[in-house]
């Protein structure tokens, strides 16, 4: 995604740019005679497309490597890749990717151990899961 965070900062950029304009003289008509505005969101609103096309990308091959994630909308998907280097994060959307699945028994070190089903009961795990060591990889501990 280093493309698709290229283009959203330079819209970022623009349109701070733009708002920083607005706010040193807020009156509307000096706003409305600069004719440059209206590009500039357009090609904006095309860049943010773009990007949004390349996010769209990235979390349908997400899913098609991990199904489960199917379960979750994107927002929440997101939250889930952003998180991978801090799993205890995870936890609240487990119960939409396996159904049964409360928690998961963590230790200090945030390796997973085993876990808790729905009334409670804890079922340990024959081998102990380590997300760090996963580098990223949510999908490859999740399953």
């Amino acid at each position: 995604m280093p493309v698709e965070g290229a283009i959203f900062k330079d819209v970022d950029y623009q349109w701070r740019q733009m708002m920083s304009d607005v706010n040193s003289n807020p009156k509307a008509t000096v706003i409305m005679e600069n004719l440059s505005i209206g590009e500039i969101l357009k090609e904006c609103f095309t860049k943010l497309e773009r990007v949004q096309k390349g996010l769209n990308s990235y979390l349908e091959s997400k899913r098609g490597l991990f199904p489960r994630f199917c379960f979750l909308s994107d927002g929440e998907l997101l939250e889930i890749l952003s998180e991978t280097k801090e799993p205890l994060r995870v936890q609240p959307h487990l119960k939409k990717c396996f159904e049964g699945i409360a928690a998961l028994e963590f230790d200090e070190e945030k390796k997973i151990h085993g876990m808790y089903s729905s009334e409670g009961e804890l079922v340990p795990f024959t081998r102990i899961i380590d997300p760090v060591a996963s580098k990223g990889a949510v999908e490859n501990w999740l399953c």
